[in-house]
């Protein structure tokens, strides 16, 4: 008997042991797609649509109801005729009293027209925010192709020249010096008494100060009558004592021309009349 015997099974080789991977050769994960912005195309504006023309509009007739009273030429669309009262001159409104916008009568009575002055070189006017002054002359300037007569002041005091059309010589203020008899009431105003109103001093300031620039002798008296009893007294305040120097000034001006004195004797004797009060 012949015995077989089985040979040894081939044995494999022993793996090596795996390497360990070095950095370079480490798997890189992959970046993700960045988003890619796509130009949309801009849609084409639409084209307007056409308009129709408008169709010619019909004439319509208005008629007027049978009870409608017909105007005037008996013709209902005839214009209205004038708002108002009969009989009634167009000035006057057509609005209840205590209304706003009332007005009674708009227009007042025409004004009398003003009196003409004949002046000349060398005569003595007054202007209502300058005093006294000097007439000089008459000159005729020439302004847009037109020659326009303007009468010359000076003002010696200030050092000023003034320049008044001929035509607006009488609305502008300008006026010859008082009389001695029309000077006179000025005069008995400052032998009044004093009349001072029981209001706040900046009130009462500008009321002294636009009877100042009125220019006319009798109010510009009544400043200095109220003022002086406080003249050079220690309470007087500065606007008060410069308020009542201007308006004696301005008075003591007039009066030394009208009386042909100097100007320091015509105040002095202003003040006198005013402390006999």
């Amino acid at each position: 008997m012949t015995s077989s015997k089985a040979s040894p099974a081939t044995k494999s080789p022993p793996k090596a042991p795996a390497k360990p991977l070095s950095a370079a050769a480490k798997p890189v994960p992959e970046e993700a797609p960045k988003p890619v912005a796509v130009e949309r195309p801009e849609p084409a504006p639409a084209a307007p649509a056409p308009v129709a023309p408008a169709a010619p509009r019909p004439n319509i007739i208005v008629a007027a109801p049978p009870n409608m009273p017909m105007r005037s030429g008996g013709n209902p669309m005839s214009p209205r005729p004038p708002m108002g009262r009969p009989n009634m001159p167009p000035s006057f409104a057509v609005r209840s009293p205590g209304r706003p916008g009332f007005a009674e009568a708009q227009s007042g009575p025409p004004r009398p027209p003003a009196a003409k002055i004949e002046l000349k070189a060398g005569d003595h006017v007054v202007y209502p925010t300058h005093g006294v002054g000097t007439v000089q002359g008459i000159e005729i300037i020439e302004a847009a192709g037109m020659e326009l007569h303007m009468i010359v002041v000076t003002f010696e005091e200030n050092r000023m020249t003034l320049r008044v059309p001929v035509n607006k010589v009488p609305t502008a203020g300008l006026r010859k010096l008082f009389t001695q008899k029309e000077f006179e009431a000025a005069i008995d105003t400052l032998k009044g008494r004093a009349r001072i109103k029981r209001t706040m001093w900046s009130r009462r300031a500008q009321e002294y100060e636009a009877k100042i620039n009125s220019g006319d002798p009798i109010q510009i008296a009544e400043v200095v009558r109220d003022l002086q009893r406080n003249a050079g007294q220690p309470d007087q305040s500065f606007s008060e004592r410069q308020i009542y120097e201007q308006a004696l000034e301005r008075l003591a001006a007039e009066y030394a021309a009208i009386e042909k004195i100097d100007k320091l004797t015509a105040s002095d004797q202003l003040v006198a009349f005013a402390k006999a009060s």
